[in-house]
């Protein structure tokens, strides 16, 4: 599988990586051993950079990696997790919480070090413990071996140039904003780069969303959402294409985008992403697709803290 590095890091990511939150039940409840043999899927297809979070099935998600990736070779992957969410409404960055965090991760995955550790939805809580608190104890850890590359993650594009203005990191993931839908953080690429930063988009159907399978119950399109993506889907099934394949081609195929994370506990449907991938992108379709879509292009929720959700300020 094609590969990107990552911003000035050492690390050279697939295009298309392997996102645990479905081994943690997130979206629906799981087969254990098809679980599991989701994550070799991915390691089959190229997809070795794996993402998770001890948020993903409250520490499920983390546990179920440690089986699968028993008897793999550490240096055969890319391992990244995230600290400060630990359920819907818990979260904690302080600097004791870093530390016990990253440890637990590691001893719950079976590994001696993460290639990256992500402050999980910083979003929910004051941003300014993230910047004195919460970075300053994963740089520590990051002195210390534990960790090789540390950033932020979350759904606000006011997280990044918040952070950024402030501190230093060497990655971010976002999700949900550079879809066939919301292009939104592609628009802050050039901020990001100035930065040296490493890019990271997640979610490329968007919690199904750009699919034909049901939206989970938590999700927060609108009516009028639904039904455009809807229109989309159905004009797609009428070319003989499946959206979600739409979806995730569009997704991989920007170049400032070093990966895009996505994930299943189905090993079939793991394979079948990397077959889309590598099957040309019809641009005539997606012009149409985007056509559709266009008077819901860049729709986004308020996720957090309402005064965290400001449009990004860049200089």
């Amino acid at each position: 599988m094609q590969t990107r590095q990552l911003g000035q890091t050492d690390l050279e990511l697939p295009i298309l990586s392997f996102g645990a939150s479905s081994l943690g039940q997130e979206f629906r409840q799981v087969d254990l051993s098809e679980a599991l043999q989701s994550v070799h899927a991915a390691l089959d297809c190229g997809m070795n950079f794996i993402d998770t979070s001890p948020f993903y099935g409250r520490g499920m998600s983390e546990v179920m990696l440690g089986v699968a990736l028993r008897g793999i070779s550490r240096e055969s992957y890319i391992l990244g997790t995230k600290l400060g969410r630990y359920s819907g409404e818990h979260f904690d960055f302080s600097a004791r919480r870093v530390v016990e965090s990253i440890d637990i991760s590691l001893e719950r995955m079976g590994v001696e070090y993460l290639d990256i550790c992500l402050c999980h939805d910083i979003e929910f809580v004051d941003r300014t413990q993230i910047i004195e608190e919460t970075l300053p104890a994963m740089r520590k850890i990051q002195q210390q071996g534990k960790v090789r590359y540390i950033g932020v993650s979350g759904y606000p594009m006011s997280n990044f140039s918040y952070v950024l203005e402030r501190a230093e990191l060497d990655c971010v993931l976002s999700y949900n904003h550079y879809t066939l839908q919301n292009t939104m953080f592609g628009d802050i690429v050039p901020y990001l780069k100035e930065k040296n930063v490493g890019i990271m988009n997640a979610a490329p159907f968007s919690a199904r969303l750009l699919t034909n399978a049901p939206l989970p119950p938590w999700h927060k399109a609108t009516t009028q959402v639904r039904e455009i993506c809807r229109q989309a889907a159905e004009h797609c099934n009428k070319q003989g294409v499946d959206i979600a394949q739409l979806a995730v081609q569009f997704s991989v195929a920007n170049p400032d985008m070093t990966t895009c994370v996505t994930g299943s506990a189905n090993p079939q449907r793991v394979r079948q992403w990397a077959e889309w991938i590598e099957t040309p992108l019809d641009e005539q379709l997606l012009e149409e697709v985007q056509q559709i879509l266009k008077p819901i292009h860049n729709w986004f929720y308020i996720e957090g803290r309402p005064e965290n959700n400001d449009e990004p300020i860049l200089p």
